[in-house]
């Protein structure tokens, strides 16, 4: 059996390829909003008003959604939706919804729904319950620090 190569071929596949990689920047900017890597999801895809409302964590339904700032949020309820979509910076959490502690230290984190807090009227999320409790070492500090640092860290 003859086995056909195309030599010819090689080279400028081989270019193009490069040309794709090559054209990207080296690290892009961090997208606005932290969206949960396996989701895609705004929160992790946990309701932003229940912690308000409810006092805690909430999943959020496909059924309710809204887009806000290139990312989707999911909400238990329409009228959790509703109040979400006519005062959004009310209820998403600061930064973006990186972790408060990493966004204090001059960096971004991940966060897990179930390490927040809000703080006059504010919610933070953290990076998980044992990295919250250092950030509640210093509360105003922290904050003070990440209002410095945001949104720069995204940059970085």
């Amino acid at each position: 059996m003859t086995t056909l190569t195309f030599p010819s071929l090689r080279l400028p596949i081989i270019f193009a390829a490069l040309l794709v990689l090559f054209s990207f920047p080296a690290q892009a900017a961090k997208d606005k909003v932290y969206k949960a890597w396996l989701s895609g999801l705004a929160v992790s895809g946990y309701d932003a008003v229940a912690y308000f409302t409810e006092g805690r964590p909430v999943e959020g339904s496909d059924d309710f959604t809204v887009e806000y700032d290139g990312a989707v949020w999911r909400f238990a309820s329409a009228e959790n939706r509703e109040a979400f979509a006519s005062d959004p910076a009310k209820y998403a959490p600061q930064y973006g919804g990186y972790c408060a502690w990493a966004v204090s230290q001059g960096y971004t984190a991940s966060t897990d729904p179930e390490a927040w807090k809000i703080v006059d009227g504010k919610l933070y999320l953290n990076y998980s319950q044992s990295v919250q409790q250092k950030w509640a070492q210093d509360i105003p500090a922290n904050i003070t620090a990440g209002d410095a640092n945001w949104p720069k860290v995204l940059e970085e």
